[in-house]
């Protein structure tokens, strides 16, 4: 019992201090890229043609994304035109003209009942015009950065990228991806319900934190070419480790009240814990027990596509028709890959 509350405090320990110092590399990474792409072009660059080609490609790649510039591009974005665009609306804006009508209008029984009105109006048309399309936009324009960060990073690794056998497998990966990641999501808003308050926010923090672990590691995985199964095998079976690596954006991002703000937060966090996620070294040596909290949302993961998939080999298939079987399988029940 001891020796497992010891390792279960290590591991933890080593997951923070992974997930806070690896922030820190980002002043060096750019460097390590540029040097990592020079040692690249002096071993192409043996003759005349090589040499040609080699300087075309260095002219491509100075103009390629630096990974400080894109963190800054996300902090900017997020924080700079998103967050503060709220903060003036609703700290500024709204209290001055609420200060303005009431010294017009003068009643106060009567300003209370046309600032009620007048506030619902401005709030309802803020979000309806700029507050939506902003985070709508702001999803898409994220995605390519992280995406630009995080293979960025990932090239410091002198590792290459192993690309998927097909793109329908890329494709049932994703949606299989997204759908679990929401169904946990939701199974960590529930657990908070639990009627002893201190024990469901301790279990939706951990919830919060292996999330935001699988979040950050996932990059990382999918270049090496390790399936949705197997990635949840190394959350699970190392899963104080990452629930330490996921505490410190968990905590952060649980601070605001609006689900806006935090999701501002976690748009400027997310892209530093990417590049811890990469440098991180993840513990060798397994946990005495595994923690299988994604058992339920694989499980409900798996029915659901595997009934979709049949639906769709019903909708096209006809009497006339040859029938083949169906390459899709289930993204858990593919084989296994090496954990990196």
């Amino acid at each position: 019992m001891t020796d497992s509350v010891r390792a279960f405090l290590r591991n933890v320990a080593t997951g923070i201090k992974d997930s806070i110092l690896g922030i820190g590399t980002i002043s060096k990474l750019d460097a390590r890229i540029q040097q990592k792409r020079e040692e690249q072009r002096r071993r192409r660059a043996s003759g005349a043609l090589a040499q040609r080609r080699a300087q075309s490609e260095e002219r491509k790649l100075d103009n390629d994304p630096k990974v400080a510039s894109r963190i800054f591009q996300c902090c900017a974005w997020n924080g700079g035109v998103f967050w503060l665009s709220l903060f003036l609306f609703y700290r500024v804006f709204i209290p001055l003209l609420q200060a303005l009508t009431a010294k017009i209008i003068g009643d106060p029984s009567l300003h209370g009942s046309v600032w009620s009105w007048l506030e619902f109006i401005l709030t309802s048309v803020f979000s309806a015009l700029w507050v939506l399309p902003l985070f709508v936009l702001s999803k898409i324009v994220n995605a390519i950065w992280f995406q630009d960060i995080a293979d960025l990073a990932f090239e410091v690794s002198g590792c290459k990228a192993q690309p998927f056998p097909s793109v329908s497998k890329i494709i049932a990966d994703m949606l299989f991806n997204l759908l679990l990641q929401a169904l946990f999501l939701i199974q960590g808003m529930i657990v908070s319900l639990f009627p002893i308050d201190a024990i469901g926010q301790m279990v939706s923090l951990l919830h919060m934190s292996l999330l935001y672990s699988l979040y950050c590691f996932e990059y990382r995985w999918f270049n090496h070419g390790i399936e949705m199964h197997q990635r949840l095998s190394n959350i699970e079976r190392n899963w104080p480790y990452y629930f330490g690596f996921g505490l410190p954006m968990a905590l952060l991002t649980a601070l605001p009240s609006s689900y806006i703000i935090s999701g501002c937060l976690f748009s400027i966090l997310f892209p530093l814990f990417i590049i811890s996620a990469n440098e991180a070294k993840t513990p060798s040596k397994l946990f005495h027990f595994q923690l299988r909290l994604f058992s339920v949302v694989v499980l409900i993961s798996n029915k659901f596509f595997h009934k979709t998939v049949h639906l769709q080999s019903s909708l096209t298939s006809s009497p006339s028709s040859e029938k083949l079987c169906s390459p899709h399988t289930s993204p858990t029940r593919q084989r296994s890959l090496p954990t990196q």
